[in-house]
């Protein structure tokens, strides 16, 4: 495994002087999910994972087919938000999260979508168990998919449920003002509250060469300064990993001083990098670094259990 002191070549800009990169870009929830499979489609080929890439590109495709037939989202009262955002807080957190009619409807349709294609045993026996929970059960699971813990008994149900309720979220930060948004931490979305999944540095206009986290849940993106842990938010001990002879437009952004990582993809290089999608892909480079005895950072329901 390669290991870098630092990315920032000569010439390279001079982070928040240069560059005037916006402090948050919401999610096009008609766009994110399409882009999402074909990125899974397209790393699939010759992969060790994939099986389970083709399988998340087609959940992907069904996460984007069912918008179209799904009732509105219902945002917060405009007063409950306000305060949210007066008090730092994200609007529409996670952890007030109460599945009402609109979540219940993209959870089914979005069981009814993937139902239709032929699914392994395990994930066709997780999409009738949930169809047949009660009402009141349902939210539980929905609720419960949202904490932190993971059984291996309910890991298919949880991806599946995760998968609804991304879309359910990503359709909410939609409605959002980005220009209302306010920091909560660096390691949290400033939309619903949840971690960043991986981070990017990009090749925006006004904002090329500089990183920006990506929600696991809502898929809100939001800008954090360079060489600096988003979880701790320390600029010191900062490395980079890789695997070497596999590229550096993936690396993992470690932390001496709380010993974790977060993954660091380089669209600048790479324009097609996907923050869930290449997540996945570099399961490798989690593995080795669970060797070390690094925790990983980034959360992704796709991932559950590493």
């Amino acid at each position: 495994m390669a290991d870098f002191f630092g990315d920032l070549k000569p010439g390279s800009l001079n982070i928040g002087e240069e560059a005037k990169p916006p402090f948050a870009v919401l999610p096009d929830p008609k766009a994110l999910f399409l882009a999402r499979s074909k990125r899974f489609d397209a790393l699939a080929a010759g992969h060790q994972l994939e099986p389970y890439l083709r399988f998340l590109s087609d959940l992907a495709r069904a996460q984007h087919d069912i918008q179209g037939d799904l009732p509105p989202a219902v945002l917060p009262s405009f007063e409950r938000i306000g305060q949210a955002l007066e008090h730092g807080m994200p609007p529409i957190a996670r952890d007030l999260f109460e599945p009402e009619s609109a979540a219940g409807a993209v959870l089914g349709k979005l069981l009814e979508r993937v139902s239709r294609n032929g699914q392994p045993p395990e994930t066709a026996a997780a999409i009738q168990t949930i169809l047949n929970m009660p009402e009141d059960e349902r939210h539980r699971a929905m609720k419960a998919a949202l904490g932190e813990a993971s059984g291996p008994d309910d890991v298919a149900q949880r991806v599946l449920i995760a998968a609804a309720l991304q879309v359910h979220f990503a359709r909410l930060a939609a409605m959002l003002s980005a220009g209302d948004l306010k920091p909560v931490a660096d390691g949290a979305c400033p939309v619903c509250g949840s971690p960043p999944v991986s981070s990017s540095v990009v090749g925006w206009p006004k904002s090329h060469n500089t990183r920006f986290c990506a929600c696991s849940l809502c898929a809100t993106m939001w800008h954090v300064v360079r060489v600096k842990c988003v979880l701790c938010s320390t600029t010191e001990g900062i490395r980079y990993k890789t695997i070497e002879g596999q590229g550096e437009t993936v690396k993992a952004e470690t932390c001496q001083s709380c010993k974790s990582y977060v993954k660091i993809l380089y669209q600048v290089k790479d324009p097609v990098l996907e923050p869930v999608a290449d997540d996945v892909a570099t399961l490798g480079l989690d593995m080795l670094l669970a060797a070390e005895g690094w925790k990983r950072g980034g959360h992704n329901p796709f991932l559950l259990g590493y």
